[in-house]
Order: C-alpha cells, then structure tokens, then sequence
C-alpha cells in the first residue's frame, strides 16, 4: 500500500458494499476520495469527498441528500464491457419456455423482487394470455414463495419459469428469447438491465427518488430510448401488456434497441475512460 503523499486520488468502488475497505479510507491515504459504482447511494463519510454519477441516476434535486460534492460525468456513470460474446440460445423449450406467447423476464436476484414490483408483474401476466415471467432461480424455498404468491394473487403458478444460475455467456444468450425486461421498482436492474440492453432485450422502468431505483433509467436515457422509462406503474403495466399483444410493436421496439446501441455511446467504453480520466485530472489539478 502507498504511503501517505504518493497517492492524489483514490475511488472506492464497493463503499459500503463489503470488504470494510472504507473504514481504510478514514486514514486519509488520499488527499481526495470517491465514491463509484458499486455503492448506489451516499457514503455519509466524512473521509468520502465526491461521488460520480449522471445527470440522470443523481438529478440535482437529490444532490442535498449526499454527503459528498457530486461530481457528474457526460455520459452514463456505469462503465460496461463491450466484447461480452451474446450467441443464440438453445430452443424454448430447453429453456423450460412454452413454445408460443410473450416472455417477460426479471433475471433480477429474488431479494429486489418487492411486492410493488411484483403486483405490476402479475397484473401484466392477467391481461396477456400464455405469457410468462421468467426469473433467475433463488435461494432456498424462494422460488415456491413466489409460487405461492402468485397462486394467491390468481395466476398460474407455472407461468413463473425460473432460470438456473448459468455461465455468463450462457446467460446472456437466453436473453434472445425475452421480450422485455420488467425491472424491479425499488432497486433497479443495474449491471442486469446493461447485460439485458447489450443482449438485445428492452428494459422497462420507473425512474424512483433514489440512486438505486434510477439506475435502469440511466441507461435508457443514455442509449437513446428514454421511452422506456415510464412515469408510473399504471403506465409501466400499460407499455408491457402492448408488447405482449403486439408483435409488431414488440419487433419495432427491439429493432431500435439494436440500432441505438450501436449508435447511442452507451457501450463506448474508450470513450468513457477518456471522460473518466480527464474529469479525474481536472478535480486533482484544482485541488489546492
């Protein structure tokens, strides 16, 4: 580890997020400290400076709720990698999939699936029939609670498919067979809704009043398609029951998620790393 003076800056990527690497920070290793990526809210560490973000995953009207000066980048704060291989999945059926009707996913893990976002869901699944949620397996009995709660909530519980944990190249090829991602209301999809854009599958959101919960909107905005972050959950359900009935809508949707993503920037990483470094360079050479 440097001794103290030889480092100017130093960002913490994981804060609060495990590792106890922060309490680190509060020796001061670095005259100025960031907070970045990994942590989706503030510090509130005196030893934390500055936070980087976005002008969407942090608006101003949240900048009094952060300990640190918010510093914001051109572009999307989440970098992401854009040589990750998306090969073609095997058939739906090996997939667990019903060979017709629309495939929504959430390959969100089960602790963000909030009862909000799952009533959203299930009222989606009513008004679109032989549709199903595709989901990432869980824990232990989660994925039969789920079951259950369906059952209750008057859907079929074998319109929940789950999905195995899988390598990532597996993974994100089933993606091929989704037609939209429904993100989770209160902690978004972060490095899923990016895994779910490159692979090709739309992202559905509702902007929240948190970093965690804005994430996903982000990306969309970034990518060129804001369209896709809806204001509330009357119009999230409506936006999801119109690709599920209507295919041409759905194929027009994911044509221009195709087209965007090669030309928005969002997956432009050596543009990012130059923004990056130089926002970085400029904070240091105005230190005092």
């Amino acid at each position: 580890m440097p001794s103290l003076g030889q480092v100017d800056v130093l960002v913490d990527l994981r804060v609060w997020g495990g590792g106890n690497i922060s309490e680190a920070l509060a020796l001061r290793p670095a005259p100025m400290q960031f907070n970045w990526l990994a942590y989706p809210g503030t510090s509130g560490a005196a030893w934390i400076d500055h936070v980087i973000a976005d002008e969407i995953v942090l608006p101003d009207s949240m900048r009094a709720h952060f300990s640190e000066r918010v510093i914001w980048l051109p572009h999307c704060f989440q970098p992401s990698d854009p040589t990750r291989v998306v090969a073609d999945p095997p058939p739906r059926s090996d997939c667990g999939l019903p060979e017709t009707g629309a495939i929504y996913t959430c390959f969100n893990n089960s602790y963000k699936l909030d009862p909000r976002s799952m009533a959203r869901i299930f009222e989606i699944l009513r008004r679109v029939p032989h549709s199903v949620l595709w989901l990432l397996r869980g824990p232990t009995s989660s994925d039969e609670n789920l079951r259950g709660i369906a059952s209750s909530a008057g859907i079929d519980p074998q319109r929940l498919v789950f999905m195995d944990k899988l390598p990532h190249a597996d993974y994100l090829a089933r993606y091929r067979h989704a037609d939209l991602f429904l993100d989770t209301a209160i902690y978004n999809a972060h490095t899923t809704a990016s895994d779910a854009i490159w692979a090709g599958c739309p992202v559905l959101t509702t902007p929240g009043e948190t970093f965690a919960s804005r994430v996903a909107a982000s990306l969309n905005h970034h990518l060129g398609m804001p369209d896709l972050n809806v204001a509330d959950d009357a119009a999230f359900v409506e936006f999801a029951v119109k690709v599920g009935l209507e295919r041409d809508h759905r194929n027009n949707l994911h044509q221009r998620l195709a087209e965007r993503r090669a030309q928005s920037g969002l997956f432009d990483m050596q543009a990012f790393a130059s923004d990056f470094l130089t926002t970085l360079r400029n904070m240091a050479n105005h230190h005092p």
